[in-house]
């Protein structure tokens, strides 16, 4: 296993040197605050506190703290928002935490170019408020946009609800500034459509999770903001029907929805209760949430109608189709608010992330609920029907020590994952591996696979210091 060098006062005051003492932490709020995630399956024997927490305020700053981490074999772990699922931004080692508190600036919005550049620590939503003023909009929607920052979700290759029709964060950038973990700094990519010159390095860095360097400055496409949007709420007797009806809806209606959204009778229901939403339970098996955009109101709403019928002849009970962006919000917040809901009704729960060929989804669900029945333990399930990703959530059993709980949810999990594989699946569609996903990853990825990627990050991370433990197990990096 590598072993890691101690952060000694020294390093600490040449950190302090490079950044200024205030943007330096040993303690307090910022030592807590960048130990965790909104992961809630971690335990403490898993992750470990920083050592110190650092907050560069341009790409040079952070050249020379990555320098002074490779020479001394110190692991560094990246931190942005700090909404990741996976454990992602959770340093395993201690060592050095960068954090993108000050590079938090919007540098352009280019009108003709129809692109922003930004810092990593832009609150994704916060692109959207300044690129809006101009009738423009950036489609990558993580479903935790007002919260999440871009680096992020470069780092994760986020993707979310608006994943089916506009894609996952890498479809939307364009360049990016990055600092390797030996302290150089790239220009990758730029202000152009399209660029085919040599590898496509841009591409390498965004969804590797902070494991090959810092990303300093991204550029991200704009388009038109959208005029209309219209959604309906689909409910089902059963998830087969639900599931049955999303490639339905796309081929007779002959528009791609920008969102659809699968939610299963207990997470539909639990999501309802916590809102205080009146809509209809009884008898509701499983509900599809399905958006279009366009430019045209009459034609957007007449396309939801349609999509609505299309539901109905495959077997749907009622359908509510939003006319006004109040009714769009209230259909919307039932969908949202999933994980809310669940924090009350089952306060303990591990939020998977799987990602199935869409045509298998009925299927994978029911095994998935299968193997809840085999380990007497609830699985419920909700995700992003359109694009095959669903989010299996187990619920903790109750009567069991935290130890014997984390043993049988690791076989659970373990199942589940085995289960995507053999439907054709992998195991995160947004969420990454990790620190939560590690050992999974290397099981189920194959094996020339792993051993390229492997190479790949010990060329670029020679010492083996930025984010340890997350995709790769520390013993083989």
């Amino acid at each position: 296993m590598r072993k890691y060098n101690k952060v000694t006062d020294g390093i600490i005051a040449k950190l302090r040197e490079i950044c200024g003492a205030q943007n330096v932490w040993t303690e307090g709020g910022k030592i807590a605050d960048c130990s965790h995630d909104e992961t809630s399956v971690l335990t403490e024997a898993r992750y470990s506190k920083p050592d110190v927490v650092v907050a560069p305020g341009c790409a040079k700053e952070v050249s020379q703290i990555l320098k002074l981490a490779n020479e001394n074999v110190i692991p560094v772990t990246p931190r942005g928002g700090g909404t990741g699922l996976s454990g992602g931004s959770i340093p395993v080692c201690g060592g050095i935490t960068i954090c993108d508190d000050r590079l938090n600036k919007i540098l352009e919005i280019d009108r003709q170019n129809l692109l922003a550049v930004v810092q990593p620590g832009v609150v994704t939503a916060h692109i959207n408020a300044e690129a809006n003023k101009y009738g423009l909009w950036y489609c990558g929607y993580p479903m935790s946009v007002d919260e999440c920052h871009i680096g992020g979700n470069i780092a994760e290759n986020a993707g979310g609800g608006m994943a089916l029709k506009y894609g996952v964060t890498m479809r939307h950038v364009l360049g990016l500034e990055v600092v390797t973990a030996t302290g150089e700094i790239l220009q990758l990519g730029g202000k152009l459509m399209k660029n085919v010159t040599g590898f496509n390095l841009k591409e390498l860095f965004i969804g590797s999770e902070g494991t090959l360097g810092f990303v300093t400055k991204i550029i991200v496409k704009l388009q038109p903001v959208p005029k209309y949007r219209k959604a309906l709420l689909a409910l089902f007797k059963n998830t087969d029907d639900a599931i049955a009806a999303v490639p339905q809806v796309i081929t007779k209606v002959g528009v791609v929805p920008s969102a659809t959204e699968f939610i299963d009778r207990y997470c539909y229901e639990a999501s309802c209760n916590f809102l205080g939403a009146k809509l209809p339970i009884d008898g509701v098996g499983a509900t599809l949430l399905i958006e279009f955009d366009g430019t045209d109101e009459a034609l957007t709403l007449a396309i939801a109608e349609k999509a609505g019928s299309v539901c109905v002849d495959g077997g749907a009970m009622n359908i509510f189709v939003a006319e006004n962006d109040e009714m769009r919000d209230k259909l919307w917040s039932v969908r949202s608010h999933i994980d809310e809901a669940l924090r009350v009704t089952d306060p303990t729960h591990i939020d998977e992330d799987t990602v199935v060929p869409v045509s298998e989804i009925a299927a994978f669900c029911r095994e998935i609920y299968a193997i809840g029945d085999k380990y007497g333990v609830k699985i419920v399930n909700f995700g992003h029907a359109g694009d095959g990703n669903l989010h299996p959530t187990i619920a903790r059993k109750e009567g069991l020590t935290d130890s014997e709980w984390e043993a049988l949810a690791e076989k659970v999990v373990c199942d589940i994952f085995k289960l995507a594989k053999s439907f054709g699946g992998v195991l995160s569609g947004e969420h990454g591996v990790g620190l939560t996903r590690t050992a999974h990853y290397k099981e189920l990825c194959e094996p020339d696979e792993y051993s390229l990627t492997l190479s790949i990050k010990k060329l670029l991370d020679p010492n083996g210091i930025m984010n340890p433990g997350k995709v790769f197990p520390i013993e083989d990096i």
